[in-house]
């Protein structure tokens, strides 16, 4: 066992295991192997010997009365005061003897038990770190390179030398990935098992973008400008809603950046999913709003759905199930319909997912407007027409 302490630590930055930890691993695996070598009820401890850098197993043994019932019951731990006064007079009742246990005693096979334990003991605490640390990580961005892509097209990743996978459910359509390139990803679910660490990735979960957009914004990772909510249709497009208490920012400006450098940045890593940013309102309907433009609205009536409209709705299996009991009530041109529609439903799905309202759409048209459009002043439109009507 010599210098042991200094295998130890080559052991430790090896496998990327704290010092100290390894020496408690090695101390209760000499201890373990002590209890069957030489006897299962000795109280043994593990002693450092830093200059001999070397470590000393232990017999315990407590000083008790020398009519103490202890001497009976756990005479393999304990001492009496008359014997130990006669090892050292300056010794008392409730002091311990500390008692040297020579390792080599033990046979060959013990010693091989030793480190073969030890090896499996270094694994599991290298798989224990590793797991506490990407739980810590969890719905952050990870980097990885891939290894592999199978044939229902999962790619497998290698991210500080264990093996995730991208299922396909969660890449963005249309994507594909060559081994050896070099991927960023949200870091989804991770579990561990007798197999080891099982990790799970994702590039279509809103929190992808919030996480770009904060490596891309300065003023979004540093807390000025602040993302309420985002909502994606990955690969095809996307709303994010920002806001700031600082009067002296522009969340709009900061975030796309000069002729819409940072996200456009942004979307090119996305597969070039398109970005739209919006500005956060405290006030629904302007929030939602301007979460359908390109569309210019007249009025938003918010209606909240009835409890017994939501339990007929859930029962009846062909109703299109709501997500939110909120209603919005969107009344617009018939020019406006399609904008506010978007291509495919796209505009209208991402605006309710952003808002968290159900969006119903009543269009105006253009004959039944004659008398508005033909009054005196010209009609506000959209978000200038809802600000005015919430100005103090």
């Amino acid at each position: 066992m010599e210098k042991i302490l200094d295998i130890i630590d080559i052991l430790s930055y090896e496998k990327g295991i704290p010092s100290q930890m390894t020496l408690e691993i090695v101390k209760n695996l000499i201890i373990k192997t002590a209890k069957q070598e030489i006897g299962e009820d000795i109280d043994y401890s593990v002693e450092e010997d830093e200059k001999e850098r070397t470590l000393k197993l232990i017999h315990n043994l407590t000083i008790c009365e020398d009519s103490s019932p202890a001497l009976e019951s756990n005479p393999h731990n304990t001492i009496a005061i008359s014997k130990a006064k006669e090892m050292d007079p300056s010794l008392n009742i409730g002091d311990m003897i500390k008692s040297e246990l020579s390792l080599e005693n033990m046979s060959r096979s013990a010693l091989n038990r030793i480190f073969q334990d030890l090896e499996f003991h270094l694994q599991r605490t290298m798989e224990d770190l590793l797991f506490k640390s990407f739980k810590e990580r969890l719905g952050k961005i990870v980097n990885g390179v891939v290894l592999e892509i199978d044939k229902n097209e999962n790619t497998y990743v290698e991210i500080d030398d264990i093996r995730a996978i991208l299922p396909l459910k969660n890449r963005i359509k249309g994507e594909s990935f060559q081994v050896g390139d070099t991927m960023i990803a949200i870091l989804k679910h991770v579990r561990m098992d007798r197999n080891g660490i099982h990790i799970e990735l994702s590039r279509t979960t809103p929190r992808l973008l919030e996480e770009l957009l904060a490596l891309e914004v300065p003023e979004i990772k540093d807390g000025e400008v602040r993302i309420y909510k985002t909502a994606r249709i990955p690969g095809d497009r996307s709303k994010v809603a920002v806001y700031t208490q600082n009067p002296k920012i522009d969340p709009i400006g900061s975030t796309v950046g000069v002729k819409g450098v940072r996200i456009n940045a942004v979307g090119k890593q996305l597969n070039n999913e398109n970005i739209d940013c919006i500005e956060y309102s405290e006030v629904p309907e302007i929030f939602i709003t301007r979460a359908l433009a390109p569309a210019s609205i007249i009025s938003v009536q918010i209606k909240t759905i009835e409890d017994k409209a939501m339990q007929e709705q859930e029962n009846n299996q062909e109703m299109p199930k709501r997500h939110s009991n909120k209603l919005a009530i969107i009344k617009l041109m018939s020019d406006q319909k399609s904008k506010a529609i978007g291509k495919n439903g796209v505009n209208i799905r991402l605006a309710s997912m952003l808002t968290e309202h159900e969006i119903e759409i009543e269009e105006i048209k253009r004959e039944d407007n004659e008398e508005t459009s033909s009054a005196p002043k010209e009609q506000k439109l959209g978000v200038d027409a809802l600000q005015s009507l919430f100005k103090n």
